[in-house]
C-alpha cells in the first residue's frame, strides 16, 4: 500500500513539473502576442511573470487574468519599452561608429552594448516582481541594484535570452514559446535573490 502511494506521488510530481513547463510555453505565446505593440514588451513580461507566479503558487489564473495584468502593467510599462527601444537605437549608432573606424569607437561600442544588456536584464528583473499598482520607476531602480549586486542571477537571465536568440536562429517559431522560459528564469532568479 505504501509502495503504491510513493509511486503515485512520483507521478504527480512529474505531472506537476510538466504542467509548469507547458504553462511556460503557453505564457511565451501570450508574451509574444502582447509584445506585438513593440513598446509593450516590458508589460508583456510583467503579465507573464505574474501569471507564472500564480500558477506555481496554485492560485489559478488564465488568459483573462493575463490580459488584466497586461493592461495594468502597460500603464507605465510602455514608457519603459519606449526607453528600451531608444537605447537600442543609440547602441546601433555606437556600433556603426565602431564600424566607421571613429577614434574611441570600440570602447564606446562595447560600453553601449554592455549598458543595453544591463538595461534589458534590469527590465526583466523588474517585470518579474511587478504587481498591480507598482511604480515602474521604483521597480527599475531596485532591479538595477539587484542586477549589479547579483551578477550570477543576471548572468542566468542573459543565458535565457541567449537561448531565445539561438532558438530564433535555428527555428524561428521556437523562439515564441521560449519567451515564457525567460520569464520563468527571471522569476526564479528573483525568488533566489529574495531568499538569500
Amino acid at each position: 500500500m505504501a509502495e503504491a502511494h510513493v509511486k503515485a506521488r512520483k507521478e504527480s510530481v512529474l505531472a506537476e513539473r510538466f504542467a509548469v513547463f507547458a504553462e511556460c510555453l503557453l505564457t511565451g505565446v501570450w508574451i509574444a502576442v502582447a509584445s506585438l505593440g513593440v513598446v509593450t514588451v516590458p508589460a508583456a513580461f510583467a503579465a507573464g511573470a505574474r501569471h507564472l507566479r500564480r500558477r506555481t503558487a496554485h492560485e489559478g489564473g488564465g488568459g483573462r487574468e493575463f490580459a488584466a495584468d497586461f493592461r495594468g502593467a502597460l500603464r507605465g510599462g510602455w514608457l519603459v519599452g519606449l526607453a528600451g527601444w531608444a537605447a537600442a537605437v543609440a547602441v546601433r549608432v555606437d556600433v556603426q561608429a565602431v564600424r566607421a573606424g571613429l577614434p574611441g569607437g570600440p570602447l564606446v561600442g562595447a560600453a553601449g552594448v554592455l549598458a543595453l544588456i544591463g538595461f534589458v536584464v534590469a527590465v526583466l528583473r523588474a517585470a518579474a516582481v511587478w504587481s498591480p499598482g507598482a511604480s515602474w520607476r521604483t521597480l527599475l531602480a531596485s532591479a538595477g541594484r539587484r542586477t549589479v549586486l547579483d551578477p550570477a542571477g543576471s548572468f542566468l537571465i542573459i543565458a535565457g535570452l541567449a537561448v531565445v536568440a539561438l532558438s530564433a536562429w535555428f527555428v524561428a517559431p521556437l523562439a515564441v514559446p521560449v519567451l515564457g522560459a525567460v520569464a520563468a528564469a527571471a522569476l526564479a532568479v528573483e525568488e533566489r535573490y529574495r531568499r538569500r
